[in-house]
This record gives C-alpha cells, sequence and structure tokens, in this order.
C-alpha cells in the first residue's frame, strides 16, 4: 500500500473519528473502504449511461427478438 496525504475539515474529522467501525478498523481501513465503494458507483453509473445511450440510439431487442419483448421471456435453446 502507498501512503498519501488526505486533508478534512477539523469538525467531519471529528466526526469520523466518533464513528465505531472508525475507531474498531481505523480511518485508512474504513477510507479505503469508502473509496472503493464509491469507484464501484462510479462504474455502475457509467455502465448504465451507456446502455442508456446505446438503447436510446437502437430502441428493443431487434426483430429477432420482438416476440420476447411482447412475451418478456426469451425462446428456449
Amino acid at each position: 500500500m502507498k501512503p498519501i496525504q488526505v486533508l478534512f475539515d477539523e469538525a467531519l474529522l471529528a466526526e469520523l473519528d466518533a464513528d465505531g467501525e472508525v475507531q474498531k478498523k481505523g480511518r485508512s481501513a474504513v477510507l479505503r473502504r469508502a473509496a472503493a465503494e464509491y469507484l464501484r458507483r462510479r462504474r455502475r453509473a457509467e455502465i448504465a449511461t451507456r446502455y442508456r445511450m446505446a438503447y436510446r440510439e437502437n430502441p428493443g431487442l431487434g426483430a429477432e427478438y420482438e416476440m420476447c419483448e411482447k412475451v418478456g421471456t426469451l425462446p428456449d435453446e
């Protein structure tokens, strides 16, 4: 792991330090988990945006699957 420097205002740092999980696991562990969750949410949002853009340009699944859209299931293979 690589150490970094992060600046917090005193009120936010006090609130963070008062948290039970921070007291048990430490600031670094909690902030690593928070950063990882932030990145997961950003990736999910980016994927959702790309899907919306793709289906806006090409709505539906195509002629091959028109019946599936109406019925709501895919055909058995």
